[in-house]
């Protein structure tokens, strides 16, 4: 990985670390290295949405409110759902078989030339448009 791009983060990785999945620990090793400002390590407001909305469902909201506070504690930057990224999550939607939320983690990584870090299956039609860092 390199120390000059930013590091995407969509809900399938923060999920995984929260819940304590195997991949746990690659992604606490990558917040450490944000922490330490090795890189910057971003992360779609609409993707935040979507850790929100499935921790609530599936626990409760005052557990999704504490997730959402957990993560935000780890410096990540949330960025907002602007029209060109918009935009650009719509023609990756438009042309292939991903979730509207899983398209605004790809066009944040398009458009910050960043490497979007997952384990989320639905990515593989991306990856000649975007680099992809595969969790297990």
């Amino acid at each position: 990985m390199s120390g000059l791009k930013p590091i995407i983060l969509d809900s399938w990785a923060v999920l995984a670390y929260l819940q304590g999945e195997p991949s746990a620990e690659k992604i606490s090793s990558l917040i450490s290295g944000s922490q330490e400002n090795k890189y910057k390590i971003l992360m779609s407001v609409i993707n935040l949405g979507e850790v929100w909305y499935i921790i609530a469902r599936e626990i409760s909201e005052k557990e999704a409110d504490a997730a959402i506070s957990t993560i935000v504690n780890w410096g990540i930057e949330i960025r907002d759902a602007d029209w060109q990224i918009v935009k650009e999550a719509s023609r990756f939607k438009s042309k292939n078989r991903i979730s509207y939320a899983d398209s605004f983690a790809a066009a944040l990584a398009k458009m910050t030339n960043g490497e979007l870090v997952t384990g989320d299956r639905e990515f593989k039609t991306l990856e000649a448009e975007i680099q992809i860092n595969w969790l297990k």
